[in-house]
């Protein structure tokens, strides 16, 4: 059976009869594959953001140089002063400048994912047959990879400067899966932030605006009981500070329970609220 061939207008040709029968025989070559899985789908996205890594390795000096310069600045500037001597000051430095600095590269994530809507790849990811929330999930897995490449260069760097963890091979490993828990859910509220945002400028000076309060507000350069006692309440209670004191105790070999439960609950707590406000946003979108 064929398509009745329309009459010819003006100059224009008729279009070719076509066979309804061949035609489905075309497109329908086989059957239809499945939809991926929601880990195969986030998989594929975060090779994605690995592949910008191989292609683009220019993005890697901020992660891999600015934790280095932190810690060589604070160490020799600061140590001293605070401390009396760099040797004292390393050992309570380096856990707290680790999340300090691996915590501030988290907005990268927000700004990728500004730049994809700019560019207009979010409108076709959104076209796919895929989970939702999978492109946002893959930027946040080979964010870790960023993470955890940053700290494993920090941590060389302190070893080489005469940093010794009293908690051993384990407590170090134990402090920074601790640390990549939760700057894998705390960068969920950069992917919202870059969401909503207009431009790749604007994510990072929220950003900024939200990181610097928020770690110079804490325990990461000094003890929070040097402080006026109005704001000693304000630091101890805050993330970063529960944060670096779970990482410091056990790279120290001093667990604090406490410390770790609750950058657990913050951890939890950023998921569920960003995690959800940024799949709603990005459905919208």
């Amino acid at each position: 059976m064929a398509f009745t061939e329309t009459k010819p207008q003006g100059d224009q040709e008729a279009p070719a009869p076509v066979e309804r029968e061949r035609l489905r025989g075309l497109l329908a070559v086989g059957e239809r594959p499945q939809a991926p899985s929601a880990f195969a789908a986030a998989r594929a996205f975060g090779w994605r953001a690995m592949l910008k890594i191989k292609h683009v390795p220019e993005q890697m000096f901020d992660i891999l140089l600015f934790p280095i310069m932190m810690l060589l600045m604070f160490t020799y500037l600061f140590g001293g002063a605070i401390a009396g001597g760099t040797g004292d000051y390393l050992q309570y430095l380096l856990p707290g400048i680790m999340v300090m600095s691996i915590v501030m590269t988290t907005m990268y994530t927000g700004m990728g994912v500004n730049i994809d809507i700019q560019k207009g790849v979010s409108d076709r990811f959104r076209t796919l047959p895929i989970w939702r929330a999978a492109p946002m999930v893959g930027y946040l897995l080979a964010d870790v990879f960023r993470y955890a490449a940053a700290g494993a260069i920090m941590f060389g760097t302190g070893m080489v400067m005469g940093y010794r963890p009293a908690g051993g091979p384990d407590g170090v490993l134990l402090g920074v899966a601790l640390l990549l828990v939760f700057c894998f859910a705390f960068s969920w509220l950069w992917t919202w932030i870059g969401l909503i945002a207009r431009s790749e400028k604007t994510v990072m000076s929220i950003s900024m605006s939200i990181l610097f309060p928020l770690t110079f507000l804490s325990n990461v350069m000094v003890d929070p009981a040097t402080m006026p006692g109005w704001l000693q309440p304000v630091v101890n209670n805050t993330p970063i500070t529960q944060l670096v004191d779970g990482v410091r105790g056990l790279f120290d070999g001093a667990v604090d329970s406490g410390a770790v439960l609750t950058t657990l609950l913050w951890s939890a707590a950023f998921v569920i609220v960003f995690g959800s406000l940024t799949v709603r946003a990005y459905n919208r979108h």
